[in-house]
């Protein structure tokens, strides 16, 4: 079992920042690769971007590349997602999640889930 939990999402304008933290826990949690999905009010729960586990690899949706960096510490296993000149669009519940193989796609099938972080993008 893998536990995941979520950080540092609240309110910013637009064209601001905000890094999102997630500190996970398990006896495998080190060796996971890692994901951000994000899903808005009415809408389906959309991929973000992943890592793998030792973080020399990456992925984004292209409504985020160039603008959000998803990186790991895994001394720490923590998993942070930097949110750099957030537009309006942006605003949803960030979910952290983790699963065991790694695949450079957007695929949202993931093992483990996090509670998730409200983040807020204000025009």
């Amino acid at each position: 079992q893998v536990q995941l939990v979520e950080s540092g999402g609240g309110l910013v304008q637009a064209g601001g920042s905000l890094r999102l933290s997630c500190a996970a826990s398990g006896r495998t949690a080190s060796k996971n690769a890692m994901g951000w999905l994000r899903q808005a009010p009415g809408q389906e729960r959309d991929f973000v971007a992943v890592i793998n586990w030792s973080g020399d690899s990456t992925y984004y949706a292209d409504s985020v590349k160039d603008r959000f960096t998803i990186s790991r510490d895994n001394t720490k296993i923590t998993v942070y997602l930097q949110m750099n000149s957030l537009k309006p669009e942006d605003t949803a519940v960030y979910y952290c999640a983790a699963r065991g193989g790694y695949e450079r796609s957007g695929s949202s099938t993931y093992e483990y889930w996090g509670q998730g972080t409200q983040v807020s993008v204000s025009s």
